[in-house]
């Protein structure tokens, strides 16, 4: 079990973590609130020294991506659920859309530029107004996310191809939700960068998913190791 396998895994469930949670909005109007901080907070992560520090830390892990792990474990397992099409969907989106982000240099600092702007912004939504990743709740206010669904709209909107979530259109219609949605594609995509940073490439995901299995068993398990 290599060390790269596990940076994939994690990336890889981080992906499909904020998946899960467009696909939750869209439908329900409503997420785990921790499982929105931790992707949300994971934009904001832009020097980790490891791969775990952009979700929280080795200890948290297991229960800031238990969302994305349990969809990807699910994937991997081949476990079927009609949900899951669509999760999967938008996995696969986000990791395209990735692609032609990483090759328009010119956008990537657009959006680096913005999102140290969005970040000092946060400041004020911590009560002491301390650095914001001390406090990750303060990505999820609302005036933050709206931020953040700009600049998703400002560049990623602006490709030809573009991802089409389906849901009840009592949520989609909802201005902050249509704006968490925004953000959580951007935070996947995010990911998709970081996946590929690691050695993870879209055929391992489509072929080559057993070799995913053992790095994933071993995070999941570590959440009942740390209880």
């Amino acid at each position: 079990m290599s060390r790269a396998h596990d940076e994939q895994t994690i990336a890889l469930a981080a992906i499909f973590q904020a998946a899960t949670l467009v696909d939750q909005i869209a439908n329900r109007g409503m997420v785990p609130q921790n499982s929105l901080e931790t992707s949300l907070y994971s934009l904001f992560v832009t020097d980790p020294k490891i791969t775990e520090d952009i979700f929280g830390g080795v200890r948290e892990l297991p229960y800031n991506l238990s969302m994305g792990l349990k969809a990807l474990n699910d994937v991997v397992e081949k476990k079927k659920d009609p949900k899951s099409n669509s999760v999967t969907n938008y996995v696969l989106s986000m990791i395209m859309l990735e692609q032609k982000l990483s090759k328009n240099k010119e956008m990537l600092n657009t959006i680096g530029t913005r999102i140290d702007a969005i970040k000092e912004k946060a400041r004020y939504f911590n009560p002491e107004h301390e650095s914001p990743l001390d406090n990750p709740s303060s990505y999820t206010h609302s005036n933050v996310v709206a931020n953040i669904g700009s600049l998703y709209q400002d560049t990623i909107s602006s490709f030809k191809f573009r991802i089409q979530v389906g849901g009840d259109p009592r949520h989609l219609q909802n201005a902050e939700n249509a704006a968490r949605i925004r953000a959580l594609l951007l935070a996947g995509i995010r990911a998709a960068m970081l996946w590929r940073q690691v050695g993870g490439n879209r055929w391992h995901l489509l072929f080559f998913r057993s070799r995913l299995r053992p790095s994933l068993h071993k995070i999941m398990s570590q959440k009942s190791n740390t209880d």
